[in-house]
């Protein structure tokens, strides 16, 4: 198996001409007269793309966040998934100089990358005095950013929590947390007194989620502690939990349980029909993906503003996110395909992802 070997993002710069070649040739769409053509209710505001696409087309400077990207500790290794032949992996590695300093995996989902870990790295392994410092190994999953993607039926979340995992192991951490938000209730650990180097964590967000939930079902001697961004709940159910389904049907919900509420409800009938498309037939968008800049921006900028909770996304920010997905060594396409494989699983698989929604570890 290949050695862990230091890696600098570099596009060649043929795909950055094309790049701005597909741009001056955009065809945009219409939209809707008035004020119903600006807001987001039919999609990402005709406005705000041709806004970007200038941006894009004119000023954006790939090579300046290239460079600042590679300022981030990267590597490439090879790790072993059990059925497929042998992944090459992109992971960045930020190790802490604070002794017994805790591994955490962190772990990203879709539109996601390894992006998401760089503002909070100096956080995690630059720390106080007396507070838990943090070895971070933030991987791109296989079939995102600059890790190898997958041709075969059935890299399913198994198969995403074995790589994960394996990537662990191989850099030597043979127990580890994870992040994950606060439900279900995990052990109340004191991450400084606990746990061992030997010892990691994980966090995830969106598929990152499920992901890290199965590495602690199907790994947990390894994963030691959880932390997740994205929480699937569901009301107690009578026959399953009685007291807490009774104590749930006198107790109100606050003001901000009500908004969340209404924003889970909007989100089930206005915002969840990329799912049902990339769950059925992702070859079929995987084409606009693949093929139009344009089009891959739309479909992940409107993700970006719906899901930041009023974020402040910079005109950069917003195309060094879209520019990773569309210079991604496996291309855009194939980051789509986790949703069709987990969805239309064996039952085996299926029932996994349904107790990763509810398991506290004992």
């Amino acid at each position: 198996m290949a050695a862990i070997q230091p890696f600098q993002v570099s596009i060649p710069q043929e795909l950055l001409d094309q790049l701005k070649q597909k741009l001056a040739l955009a065809s945009l769409p219409d939209e809707l007269e008035g004020e119903e053509g600006s807001d987001w209710d039919y999609g990402a505001p005709l406005a705000d793309v041709k806004r970007l696409v200038h941006h894009w087309q004119k000023n954006y400077d790939w090579r300046h966040h290239e460079t600042q990207m590679n300022k981030l500790p990267q590597y490439t290794t090879t790790v072993s998934v059990n059925g497929f032949n042998d992944l090459e992996i992109h992971f960045v590695h930020q190790t802490s100089s604070v002794e017994n300093a805790i591994p955490l995996l962190f772990v990203h989902g879709w539109p996601g990358s390894f992006l998401e870990v760089t503002k909070i790295l100096p956080l995690l392994s630059n720390v106080k005095d007396g507070e838990p410092a943090f070895h971070v190994i933030a991987p791109s999953l296989p079939n995102f950013g600059f890790s190898q993607g997958v041709k075969k039926k059935g890299f399913a979340l198994p198969q995403y929590a074995e790589a994960c995992h394996n990537l662990m192991l191989k850099l030597g951490y043979i127990q580890y947390g994870q992040s994950i938000s606060p439900f279900p209730p995990l052990p109340i650990l004191n991450l400084s007194e606990k746990l061992t180097p030997s010892q990691t964590v994980t966090q995830g967000g969106d598929w990152g989620t499920w992901i890290t939930r199965t590495i602690g079902l199907l790994y947990p001697s390894a994963c030691k502690a959880s932390h997740i961004n994205m929480v699937a709940a569901s009301p107690p159910s009578i026959t399953e939990t009685p007291d807490l389904a009774v104590q749930h049907s006198v107790t109100p919900y606050t003001e901000a349980e009500k908004a969340g509420l209404q924003r889970s409800e909007w989100f089930q009938k206005e915002g969840s029909g990329y799912s049902n498309i990339q769950s059925t037939k992702p070859q079929t968008v995987g084409y606009a993906l693949a093929d139009s800049p344009v089009g891959l921006l739309a479909w992940i900028y409107e993700k970006l503003h719906d899901w930041t909770d009023e974020y402040p996304w910079t005109d950069d920010e917003i195309l060094t996110w879209v520019s990773i997905y569309l210079f991604s060594t496996a291309g855009p396409a194939a980051s789509v395909r986790i949703y069709r494989e987990t969805t239309h699983a064996d039952d085996e698989v299926l029932a996994l992802r349904t107790k990763a929604r509810t398991f506290v570890p004992e």
